[in-house]
Protein backbone atom coordinates (compact mmCIF):
# COMPACT_ATOMS: atom_id res chain seq x y z
CA UNK A 1 0.00 0.00 0.00
CA UNK A 2 1.23 3.36 -1.10
CA UNK A 3 2.46 5.50 1.86
CA UNK A 4 1.26 8.57 3.05
CA UNK A 5 4.11 10.85 1.41
CA UNK A 6 3.56 8.68 -1.84
CA UNK A 7 -0.31 9.34 -2.05
CA UNK A 8 0.78 13.09 -1.59
CA UNK A 9 2.70 13.31 -4.92
CA UNK A 10 0.54 11.26 -6.81
CA UNK A 11 -2.13 13.82 -5.97
CA UNK A 12 -0.05 16.71 -6.61
CA UNK A 13 1.32 15.34 -10.04
CA UNK A 14 -2.10 15.29 -10.83
CA UNK A 15 -3.51 18.75 -9.31
CA UNK A 16 -0.60 20.29 -11.36
CA UNK A 17 -1.06 19.00 -14.56
CA UNK A 18 -4.98 20.13 -14.28
CA UNK A 19 -3.35 23.44 -13.82
CA UNK A 20 -1.36 23.29 -16.63
CA UNK A 21 -4.40 22.90 -18.81
CA UNK A 22 -6.54 25.55 -16.68
CA UNK A 23 -4.06 28.04 -17.25
CA UNK A 24 -2.86 27.10 -20.80
CA UNK A 25 -6.76 27.64 -21.94
CA UNK A 26 -8.28 30.35 -19.44
CA UNK A 27 -4.75 31.79 -18.28
CA UNK A 28 -5.63 35.24 -19.52
CA UNK A 29 -9.06 35.10 -18.20
CA UNK A 30 -9.75 38.58 -16.03
CA UNK A 31 -10.75 36.97 -12.70
CA UNK A 32 -12.03 40.31 -11.15
CA UNK A 33 -10.86 43.88 -10.60
CA UNK A 34 -9.22 45.98 -7.97
CA UNK A 35 -10.63 49.02 -6.65
CA UNK A 36 -8.57 51.80 -5.46
CA UNK A 37 -9.84 50.94 -1.56
CA UNK A 38 -8.75 48.29 -1.73
CA UNK A 39 -5.14 48.46 -2.95
CA UNK A 40 -5.11 51.40 1.14
CA UNK A 41 -7.33 48.88 2.50
CA UNK A 42 -5.19 45.65 3.16
CA UNK A 43 -6.13 44.43 -0.10
CA UNK A 44 -9.35 43.26 1.16
CA UNK A 45 -11.14 41.40 -0.53
CA UNK A 46 -8.98 40.70 -3.78
CA UNK A 47 -8.45 36.96 -4.74
CA UNK A 48 -5.02 36.53 -5.42
CA UNK A 49 -4.15 33.30 -3.92
CA UNK A 50 -4.57 29.80 -4.15
CA UNK A 51 -5.12 27.45 -1.29
CA UNK A 52 -6.03 24.07 -1.60
CA UNK A 53 -6.66 23.13 2.17
CA UNK A 54 -9.50 25.05 2.97
CA UNK A 55 -12.32 28.08 1.53
CA UNK A 56 -13.57 30.57 3.88
CA UNK A 57 -17.35 30.95 2.48
CA UNK A 58 -19.05 34.41 4.00
CA UNK A 59 -22.08 32.82 4.49
CA UNK A 60 -21.02 28.80 5.60
CA UNK A 61 -18.07 29.43 7.59
CA UNK A 62 -14.80 27.09 7.26
CA UNK A 63 -14.70 24.27 4.83
CA UNK A 64 -12.03 21.73 4.78
CA UNK A 65 -11.73 20.13 1.88
CA UNK A 66 -15.26 20.57 1.37
CA UNK A 67 -16.30 19.55 4.36
CA UNK A 68 -18.07 21.70 7.21
CA UNK A 69 -16.78 21.43 10.63
CA UNK A 70 -19.97 19.62 12.12
CA UNK A 71 -19.29 17.05 9.15
CA UNK A 72 -16.01 16.20 10.31
CA UNK A 73 -17.23 16.05 13.41
CA UNK A 74 -19.11 12.96 12.32
CA UNK A 75 -16.89 11.78 9.68
CA UNK A 76 -13.19 11.84 10.62
CA UNK A 77 -11.59 9.12 12.70
CA UNK A 78 -11.82 9.80 16.75
CA UNK A 79 -9.21 8.57 19.55
CA UNK A 80 -10.79 5.47 21.23
CA UNK A 81 -13.63 6.16 23.40
CA UNK A 82 -13.43 9.65 22.26
CA UNK A 83 -15.92 12.32 20.81
CA UNK A 84 -14.18 14.90 19.06
CA UNK A 85 -12.18 14.53 15.43
CA UNK A 86 -8.66 13.72 15.82
CA UNK A 87 -6.41 16.67 14.01
CA UNK A 88 -4.00 13.61 12.32
CA UNK A 89 -7.38 13.23 10.50
CA UNK A 90 -7.65 16.44 9.11
CA UNK A 91 -4.00 16.30 8.41
CA UNK A 92 -4.53 13.88 6.00
CA UNK A 93 -7.42 15.27 4.53
CA UNK A 94 -5.62 19.07 3.80
CA UNK A 95 -3.04 16.93 2.40
CA UNK A 96 -4.29 14.28 0.15
CA UNK A 97 -7.92 15.50 -0.30
CA UNK A 98 -9.62 12.71 0.75
CA UNK A 99 -11.33 11.72 3.92
CA UNK A 100 -9.03 9.29 5.57
CA UNK A 101 -9.35 6.03 7.22
CA UNK A 102 -8.43 4.65 11.29
CA UNK A 103 -5.47 3.22 9.65
CA UNK A 104 -4.44 6.17 8.23
CA UNK A 105 -4.57 8.45 10.74
CA UNK A 106 -2.53 5.97 12.94
CA UNK A 107 0.03 5.94 10.04
CA UNK A 108 0.00 9.63 10.55
CA UNK A 109 0.25 9.73 14.67
CA UNK A 110 2.29 6.74 14.42
CA UNK A 111 5.36 9.11 12.35
CA UNK A 112 4.69 12.02 14.48
CA UNK A 113 5.60 10.14 17.77
CA UNK A 114 8.96 8.87 16.07
CA UNK A 115 9.48 12.03 14.58
CA UNK A 116 8.55 14.21 17.80
CA UNK A 117 12.67 14.13 19.52
CA UNK A 118 13.61 17.78 19.93
CA UNK A 119 17.36 18.26 20.20
CA UNK A 120 18.82 19.82 23.58
CA UNK A 121 19.79 22.69 21.93
CA UNK A 122 16.45 24.12 21.33
CA UNK A 123 15.67 23.77 24.82
CA UNK A 124 18.91 25.82 25.86
CA UNK A 125 17.46 28.53 23.44
CA UNK A 126 14.46 29.44 25.28
CA UNK A 127 16.12 28.98 28.40
CA UNK A 128 18.53 31.90 27.33
CA UNK A 129 15.34 34.44 27.36
CA UNK A 130 13.42 35.57 30.52
CA UNK A 131 10.89 33.39 31.57
CA UNK A 132 9.16 37.12 31.47
CA UNK A 133 9.38 36.48 27.46
CA UNK A 134 5.97 36.38 25.95
CA UNK A 135 5.41 32.85 25.61
CA UNK A 136 4.65 33.47 21.15
CA UNK A 137 8.41 34.73 21.71
CA UNK A 138 9.71 32.31 23.43
CA UNK A 139 7.77 29.60 20.82
CA UNK A 140 9.37 31.58 17.57
CA UNK A 141 12.58 31.20 18.61
CA UNK A 142 12.16 27.48 19.63
CA UNK A 143 11.34 27.33 15.86
CA UNK A 144 14.52 29.31 14.26
CA UNK A 145 16.37 26.52 16.89
CA UNK A 146 14.98 23.74 14.88
CA UNK A 147 15.99 24.95 11.39
CA UNK A 148 19.17 23.64 12.71
CA UNK A 149 17.33 20.28 11.36
CA UNK A 150 16.04 21.17 8.09
CA UNK A 151 16.23 18.41 5.60
CA UNK A 152 15.50 20.91 2.67
CA UNK A 153 18.57 23.09 3.50
CA UNK A 154 20.80 20.53 3.64
CA UNK A 155 19.46 18.55 0.72
CA UNK A 156 19.42 22.07 -1.40
CA UNK A 157 22.80 22.93 -0.04
CA UNK A 158 24.08 19.59 -2.16
CA UNK A 159 22.01 20.17 -5.14
CA UNK A 160 18.12 19.26 -4.94
CA UNK A 161 16.51 19.12 -7.95
CA UNK A 162 13.73 21.25 -8.26
CA UNK A 163 11.04 18.77 -8.65
CA UNK A 164 12.14 17.04 -5.64
CA UNK A 165 11.48 20.53 -3.21
CA UNK A 166 8.33 19.02 -2.13
CA UNK A 167 9.93 15.58 -0.76
CA UNK A 168 12.22 17.53 1.57
CA UNK A 169 9.45 20.47 2.25
CA UNK A 170 7.20 17.45 3.47
CA UNK A 171 10.11 15.61 6.08
CA UNK A 172 10.52 18.93 7.19
CA UNK A 173 7.18 19.83 7.84
CA UNK A 174 6.52 16.59 9.25
CA UNK A 175 9.24 16.60 11.63
CA UNK A 176 8.14 20.20 12.66
CA UNK A 177 4.43 19.31 13.28
CA UNK A 178 5.92 16.63 15.87
CA UNK A 179 8.11 18.62 17.69
CA UNK A 180 5.78 21.65 18.08
CA UNK A 181 3.64 19.98 20.98
CA UNK A 182 6.88 19.08 22.90
CA UNK A 183 8.23 22.52 22.41
CA UNK A 184 5.29 24.85 23.76
CA UNK A 185 4.16 22.58 26.69
CA UNK A 186 7.76 22.96 27.40
CA UNK A 187 7.59 26.70 27.71
CA UNK A 188 4.30 26.66 29.27
CA UNK A 189 5.65 24.52 32.16
CA UNK A 190 9.42 26.50 32.41
CA UNK A 191 7.12 29.91 32.63
CA UNK A 192 3.97 29.25 34.64
CA UNK A 193 4.77 25.24 36.64
CA UNK A 194 8.11 26.41 37.79
CA UNK A 195 10.13 24.38 35.10
CA UNK A 196 8.29 21.23 36.58
CA UNK A 197 8.26 19.50 33.05
CA UNK A 198 6.32 16.17 31.93
CA UNK A 199 8.16 13.84 29.52
CA UNK A 200 6.00 12.58 26.91
CA UNK A 201 3.72 9.79 26.37
CA UNK A 202 4.37 7.71 23.30
CA UNK A 203 0.84 5.96 23.79
CA UNK A 204 -1.27 8.77 23.16
CA UNK A 205 -2.05 10.56 19.64
CA UNK A 206 -0.62 14.17 19.01
CA UNK A 207 -3.27 16.14 20.88
CA UNK A 208 -3.64 14.51 23.88
CA UNK A 209 0.39 13.79 24.47
CA UNK A 210 0.33 17.33 24.24
CA UNK A 211 -2.22 17.94 26.79
CA UNK A 212 -0.34 15.36 29.03
CA UNK A 213 2.76 17.01 28.42
CA UNK A 214 1.25 20.68 29.61
CA UNK A 215 0.11 18.83 32.63
CA UNK A 216 -3.61 18.21 32.20
CA UNK A 217 -4.87 14.50 32.70
CA UNK A 218 -8.49 15.09 32.16
CA UNK A 219 -9.67 13.24 29.45
CA UNK A 220 -12.44 15.78 28.72
CA UNK A 221 -9.33 18.04 28.67
CA UNK A 222 -7.61 15.57 26.02
CA UNK A 223 -10.90 16.02 23.93
CA UNK A 224 -10.75 19.67 24.26
CA UNK A 225 -7.12 20.05 22.68
CA UNK A 226 -8.55 17.55 19.61
CA UNK A 227 -10.89 19.81 18.43
CA UNK A 228 -9.13 22.86 19.42
CA UNK A 229 -6.47 21.86 17.24
CA UNK A 230 -8.79 21.01 14.42
CA UNK A 231 -11.02 23.87 14.17
CA UNK A 232 -7.83 26.37 14.55
CA UNK A 233 -5.98 24.44 12.20
CA UNK A 234 -6.70 26.56 8.67
CA UNK A 235 -8.91 29.23 7.83
CA UNK A 236 -8.22 29.28 3.68
CA UNK A 237 -4.54 31.61 2.57
CA UNK A 238 -5.38 34.93 2.97
CA UNK A 239 -5.12 35.43 6.66
CA UNK A 240 -2.12 36.62 7.99
CA UNK A 241 -0.78 33.63 9.41
CA UNK A 242 -1.45 32.02 6.43
CA UNK A 243 -0.32 33.54 3.92
CA UNK A 244 2.86 34.78 5.47
CA UNK A 245 4.47 30.94 5.78
CA UNK A 246 3.06 30.93 2.15
CA UNK A 247 5.15 34.56 1.38
CA UNK A 248 8.14 33.46 3.04
CA UNK A 249 8.16 29.59 1.90
CA UNK A 250 7.86 31.45 -1.82
CA UNK A 251 11.44 32.31 -1.47
CA UNK A 252 12.57 28.81 -0.91
CA UNK A 253 12.82 29.61 3.07
CA UNK A 254 12.40 26.08 4.70
CA UNK A 255 9.54 25.36 6.56
CA UNK A 256 11.29 26.45 9.53
CA UNK A 257 11.76 29.72 8.38
CA UNK A 258 8.32 30.04 6.97
CA UNK A 259 6.36 28.70 10.01
CA UNK A 260 8.39 31.29 12.28
CA UNK A 261 7.41 34.08 9.99
CA UNK A 262 4.04 33.27 10.19
CA UNK A 263 3.82 32.51 13.97
CA UNK A 264 5.72 36.46 14.19
CA UNK A 265 1.96 37.28 12.37
CA UNK A 266 -0.29 35.28 14.41
CA UNK A 267 0.78 36.70 17.66
CA UNK A 268 -0.76 40.12 16.02
CA UNK A 269 -4.05 41.41 18.43
CA UNK A 270 -5.48 41.58 15.09
CA UNK A 271 -4.94 37.71 14.53
CA UNK A 272 -4.03 35.32 17.18
CA UNK A 273 -3.44 37.33 20.01
CA UNK A 274 -7.49 37.94 20.16
CA UNK A 275 -8.29 34.91 22.22
CA UNK A 276 -5.72 36.65 24.91
CA UNK A 277 -7.53 39.53 24.20
CA UNK A 278 -11.01 38.00 25.09
CA UNK A 279 -10.28 36.74 28.26
CA UNK A 280 -8.82 40.05 29.30
CA UNK A 281 -11.76 41.88 28.70
CA UNK A 282 -14.49 39.59 30.61
CA UNK A 283 -12.22 39.62 33.26
CA UNK A 284 -12.33 43.04 33.25
CA UNK A 285 -15.98 43.52 33.03
CA UNK A 286 -16.43 41.03 35.97
CA UNK A 287 -14.31 43.00 38.24
CA UNK A 288 -15.76 46.44 37.30
CA UNK A 289 -18.69 45.21 38.01
CA UNK A 290 -17.87 43.16 41.15
CA UNK A 291 -19.84 39.81 39.87
CA UNK A 292 -18.68 36.43 38.42
CA UNK A 293 -21.79 36.54 36.37
CA UNK A 294 -23.11 39.22 35.05
CA UNK A 295 -26.44 39.74 33.59
CA UNK A 296 -27.41 40.75 29.94
CA UNK A 297 -28.88 43.87 31.23
CA UNK A 298 -24.94 44.53 32.60
CA UNK A 299 -23.25 43.32 30.31
CA UNK A 300 -25.27 45.51 27.57
CA UNK A 301 -24.16 48.40 29.97
CA UNK A 302 -20.76 47.28 29.73
CA UNK A 303 -20.80 47.10 25.62
CA UNK A 304 -21.83 50.13 25.32
CA UNK A 305 -19.62 51.67 27.46
CA UNK A 306 -16.61 49.67 25.82
CA UNK A 307 -17.94 50.95 21.88
CA UNK A 308 -18.11 54.93 23.49
CA UNK A 309 -14.70 54.39 24.40
CA UNK A 310 -13.65 54.17 20.72
CA UNK A 311 -12.87 50.46 21.72
CA UNK A 312 -13.84 46.82 20.15
CA UNK A 313 -15.33 44.39 21.63
CA UNK A 314 -12.87 41.53 20.94
CA UNK A 315 -13.93 38.00 19.85
CA UNK A 316 -16.91 39.92 17.71
CA UNK A 317 -16.88 40.52 13.88
CA UNK A 318 -14.22 39.27 10.96
CA UNK A 319 -13.18 39.95 7.56
CA UNK A 320 -14.39 37.67 5.59
CA UNK A 321 -17.32 35.60 7.87
CA UNK A 322 -20.87 37.20 7.79
CA UNK A 323 -22.32 34.37 10.50
CA UNK A 324 -21.62 33.50 13.89
CA UNK A 325 -17.90 31.52 13.34
CA UNK A 326 -19.19 27.32 13.17
CA UNK A 327 -15.73 27.85 15.47
CA UNK A 328 -17.61 29.33 17.95
CA UNK A 329 -20.60 27.36 17.49
CA UNK A 330 -18.69 23.83 17.78
CA UNK A 331 -16.99 24.94 21.34
CA UNK A 332 -20.26 26.69 22.58
CA UNK A 333 -21.59 22.58 21.86
CA UNK A 334 -18.73 21.43 23.92
CA UNK A 335 -19.19 23.38 26.55
CA UNK A 336 -22.99 22.20 26.67
CA UNK A 337 -21.88 18.96 27.23
CA UNK A 338 -19.26 19.51 29.52
CA UNK A 339 -19.13 22.47 31.41
CA UNK A 340 -22.85 23.80 31.17
CA UNK A 341 -23.35 25.37 34.66
CA UNK A 342 -19.37 27.53 34.17
CA UNK A 343 -19.68 31.14 35.41
CA UNK A 344 -17.07 32.37 32.80
CA UNK A 345 -18.54 30.21 29.88
CA UNK A 346 -22.17 30.91 30.81
CA UNK A 347 -20.65 34.87 30.88
CA UNK A 348 -19.35 34.03 27.06
CA UNK A 349 -22.77 33.12 26.16
CA UNK A 350 -24.73 36.01 27.94
CA UNK A 351 -22.71 38.17 25.85
CA UNK A 352 -23.20 36.19 22.58
CA UNK A 353 -26.93 37.41 23.24
CA UNK A 354 -26.31 40.82 23.60
CA UNK A 355 -23.28 41.77 21.72
CA UNK A 356 -24.68 41.13 18.17
CA UNK A 357 -27.97 43.54 18.61
CA UNK A 358 -25.86 46.38 19.93
CA UNK A 359 -23.76 46.10 16.87
CA UNK A 360 -25.77 45.98 14.09
CA UNK A 361 -28.15 48.70 15.70
CA UNK A 362 -25.09 50.71 15.16
CA UNK A 363 -25.72 50.34 11.50
CA UNK A 364 -22.13 50.38 10.15
CA UNK A 365 -21.15 46.52 11.40
CA UNK A 366 -20.96 44.06 8.55
CA UNK A 367 -20.45 41.31 10.81
CA UNK A 368 -21.86 41.41 14.67
CA UNK A 369 -21.20 37.77 15.02
CA UNK A 370 -18.35 36.21 16.92
CA UNK A 371 -15.64 34.42 15.87
CA UNK A 372 -13.76 31.51 17.33
CA UNK A 373 -11.61 33.95 19.76
CA UNK A 374 -15.02 34.66 21.18
CA UNK A 375 -15.19 30.95 23.30
CA UNK A 376 -12.14 29.84 23.85
CA UNK A 377 -10.30 31.02 26.49
CA UNK A 378 -13.27 30.27 28.80
CA UNK A 379 -13.37 26.80 28.23
CA UNK A 380 -9.33 26.38 28.99
CA UNK A 381 -10.12 28.46 32.11
CA UNK A 382 -13.11 25.69 32.94
CA UNK A 383 -9.96 23.49 33.35
CA UNK A 384 -7.44 25.47 34.77
CA UNK A 385 -5.26 26.68 32.17
CA UNK A 386 -5.97 30.33 33.13
CA UNK A 387 -2.32 31.29 31.33
CA UNK A 388 -3.78 33.28 28.59
CA UNK A 389 -0.52 34.47 27.46
CA UNK A 390 -0.53 30.93 26.53
CA UNK A 391 -3.37 30.75 24.34
CA UNK A 392 -2.01 32.20 21.00
CA UNK A 393 0.73 29.14 21.32
CA UNK A 394 -2.14 27.04 21.62
CA UNK A 395 -3.14 28.63 18.06
CA UNK A 396 0.09 27.99 16.84
CA UNK A 397 0.66 24.36 17.14
CA UNK A 398 -2.91 23.61 15.47
CA UNK A 399 -2.11 26.48 12.97
CA UNK A 400 1.18 24.65 11.16
CA UNK A 401 -1.20 21.73 10.50
CA UNK A 402 -2.76 23.84 7.94
CA UNK A 403 -0.12 26.23 7.18
CA UNK A 404 2.53 23.61 6.72
CA UNK A 405 0.10 21.21 4.58
CA UNK A 406 0.02 24.32 2.25
CA UNK A 407 3.88 24.58 1.98
CA UNK A 408 3.86 20.88 0.92
CA UNK A 409 1.18 22.06 -2.02
CA UNK A 410 2.79 25.42 -2.59
CA UNK A 411 6.42 23.08 -3.28
CA UNK A 412 4.67 19.97 -5.43
CA UNK A 413 3.17 22.40 -7.32
CA UNK A 414 5.97 24.60 -8.20
CA UNK A 415 3.98 27.86 -7.38
CA UNK A 416 6.78 31.06 -7.86
CA UNK A 417 7.75 33.41 -5.68
CA UNK A 418 4.96 35.85 -4.77
CA UNK A 419 5.51 39.56 -6.23
CA UNK A 420 2.90 41.64 -6.27
CA UNK A 421 3.11 45.00 -7.66
CA UNK A 422 3.18 48.28 -4.95
CA UNK A 423 2.15 51.91 -6.43
CA UNK A 424 3.31 55.38 -5.03
CA UNK A 425 0.09 57.73 -4.02
CA UNK A 426 1.76 60.02 -6.75
CA UNK A 427 1.16 57.14 -9.07
CA UNK A 428 -2.13 56.84 -8.33
CA UNK A 429 -3.05 61.26 -7.97
CA UNK A 430 -1.87 61.36 -11.50
CA UNK A 431 -3.92 58.27 -12.55
CA UNK A 432 -6.99 60.10 -11.08
CA UNK A 433 -5.87 62.90 -12.98
CA UNK A 434 -5.76 60.77 -16.21
CA UNK A 435 -1.79 61.00 -16.19
CA UNK A 436 -1.38 57.59 -16.39
CA UNK A 437 -3.71 55.02 -17.99
CA UNK A 438 -3.03 51.87 -15.94
CA UNK A 439 -1.60 51.63 -12.40
CA UNK A 440 1.77 50.04 -12.50
CA UNK A 441 2.32 49.91 -15.83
Amino acid sequence: MATIKERFKGKADELSAEIKDILKEHGNKKIGEVMLSQIYQGMRGVTGLVSETSLLDAREGIRFRGFSIPELQKKLPKATNGNEPLPEGLFYLMLIGELPTENDVNDITNAWQRRSHVPNHVFDAIEALPKSSHPMTQFVVAIMALQTESIFVRKYTEGLSKKDYWDAVYDDSMNLIARLPRVAAYIYRRKYKDEKHIQPDGLLDWSGNFAHMLGFEDDSFKELMRLYMTIHADHEGGNVSAHTTHLVGSALSDPYLSLAAGMNGLAGPLHGLANQEVIKWIYEMREELGVELPTKAQIEKYVKKTLKEGKVVPGYGHAVLRKTDPRFSAQMEFGKKHMPNDPLVNTVWRVYEVVPGILKSLGKVKNPWPNVDAHSGALLVHYGLVEYEFYTVLFGVSRSLGVLANLCWDRALGLPIERPKSVTTALVKDWIEGKEEILGD
